[in-house]
């Protein structure tokens, strides 16, 4: 045809980046029979229903993940707490200066290339100690939500919040947030 010119620079762009997003896409974590160990780096903020404010500190712990399928994962949660360097005696006897929780359960991922977000729902237990509380043991869950980053086929870092719920003293701990940067270790299938 007299005239044409061919496909424009812009249908050849998209093209090219089409094919280069499909290059490189794949299933990089979501998987089953995969594994993920890691650990977890954050903030924990325990509000108190007699406390004005609430106790604000660092976390710490560690996490494995486990792919039942390529959607859901058995995750499971160790995670230490300091809440709180300024308890005095005179406190009630309420607060807490540290917190470990070990959580079980499952969490919902979406692949989205190297882009893992995640939530689940965990249950486990919660060791309150120090401060102006000897040791008290508490069942509770968590709702988590994240955000993973694949490095490599065997690396990620990542994101997570949390939300925990205390179910025996859901009036004296009325929240109980932690976030966590994390990095993990991928191995399996």
């Amino acid at each position: 045809m007299k005239g044409s010119r061919g496909p424009s620079p812009g249908l050849w762009l998209g093209m090219a980046a089409t094919a280069v997003i499909l290059a490189f896409a794949r299933r990089v974590r979501a998987g089953d029979r995969e594994h993920e160990l890691g650990i977890d780096l954050g903030v924990s903020i325990l509000g108190i229903s007699d406390k004005a404010t609430p106790d604000v500190g660092a976390g710490f712990g560690v996490h494995y993940g486990y792919g039942i399928t390529d959607q859901i994962q058995l995750a499971v949660n160790l995670q230490y707490s300091v809440l709180a360097l300024d308890v005095f005696p005179s406190d009630p006897p309420t607060h807490p200066a540290a917190m470990w929780n070990g959580d079980v359960g499952l969490e919902y991922m979406l692949d989205v290339m190297r882009w893992i977000p995640y939530f689940g729902g965990l249950v486990g237990g919660y060791w309150l100690q120090g401060g102006t509380v000897h040791r008290e043991i508490l069942p509770g869950a968590a709702i988590v939500v994240g955000l993973d980053y694949l490095v490599s086929p065997r690396w990620a870092v990542g994101f997570e919040a949390s939300e925990h719920f205390l179910f025996t003293d859901m009036n004296l701990y009325t929240s109980y947030t932690t976030a966590f940067a994390r990095t993990e270790f991928l191995w399996g299938k």
